[in-house]
């Protein structure tokens, strides 16, 4: 489990982290989202001991990452895809990283397998393209069958297959009990693949909530007259949002029940549907940065 505890990291007199507290739980994918400059970055810098923090903790499962026996063998982590020798071929790179960390280098192949690279893993990194080096990052995070991953944008550079291939790997681990923590600003992939969501502005915690209660009990409908639906549930004391597009929605998690507030308003109901999660992280994203992408 990561544990952030009231964190604080402060360059001269400016707090890029301002009194965090979240947790990443084992067993879920947890999204570390917010936007440009909001100081995702900078925790997990703290988190991953390649920054002090100026007050306040970053833990893994209890410990501080510098206070770690093998840290690779607990904590796989990529926050760039650089740092790679050009000269150097792709297995290379990862047998450099295991002998580097006393790392089982049977497991080479296999995450060379597991990236995708087998065809290319006697080629030179500089000849990588963009989306092969994201994959070799991911295979060099996860070379030390670690229990904590910590990615940050790992979709990048990817094309829509090597998209598919990270959310399914974020979910495989995930499912075999690992701790996932994965900064991305991509709303609608990171919805389809985490069960949490942790959302910072200006170095500060806005919300920390479960993605499945984004959608749980909210419907959308839109009707061919606005003013009188919105109206009717004014009356009932209903809770709703308008949306764009004239689309309503409503606090209520059965579909039948607003088609019934519908008909008794004299309504037409042009759509009717559960919120899916993409659409209520993406609302619930842009309304706590206040717009912010």
């Amino acid at each position: 489990m990561i544990d952030i505890r009231s964190l604080t990291k402060s360059y001269g007199f400016v707090d890029v982290v301002k009194d965090l507290c979240f947790t990443a739980p084992a067993g879920a994918v947890t999204g570390f989202l917010g936007p440009n400059g909001a100081g995702k970055t900078t925790t997990l810098r703290c988190l991953l001991g390649l920054a002090s923090p100026s007050g306040g903790r970053a833990l893994i499962d209890g410990r501080a990452y510098r206070d770690l026996d093998s840290p690779r063998r607990v904590v796989g982590a990529m926050l760039e895809s650089t740092g790679f020798h050009p000269a150097r071929t792709g297995r290379d790179h990862l047998r450099v990283v295991a002998r580097a960390a006393r790392l089982d280098v049977s497991r080479i192949d296999l995450m060379l397998d597991v990236a995708g690279l087998t065809g290319a893993m006697h080629r030179p990194v500089g000849r990588y393209s963009l989306g092969m080096r994201q994959r070799l990052g991911l295979a060099t995070a996860l070379l030390g069958d670690p229990a904590v991953v910590v990615l940050d944008e790992p979709a990048n550079g990817l094309d829509p297959a090597g998209v598919t291939w990270v959310r399914r790997l974020l979910r495989v681990c995930a499912d075999e009990g690992r701790t996932v923590l994965v900064s991305s600003h991509v709303l609608a992939e990171v919805a389809q693949v985490v069960d949490r969501v942790v959302i910072i502005r200006d170095g500060a915690l806005v919300t920390e909530t479960n993605v499945g209660d984004l959608s749980a009990a909210r419907v959308m409908v839109r009707v061919d007259r606005l003013a009188v639906f919105v109206e009717a549930l004014r009356a009932r004391c209903v809770e709703f949002e308008l949306l764009d597009g004239d689309v309503i929605s409503v606090s209520i998690a059965d579909p039948a029940e607003v088609g019934r507030l519908a008909a008794e308003a004299g309504v037409v109901v042009i759509e009717l549907g559960r919120r899916n999660a993409g659409a209520s992280l993406e609302a619930m994203f842009l309304a706590a940065t206040g717009g912010a992408r």
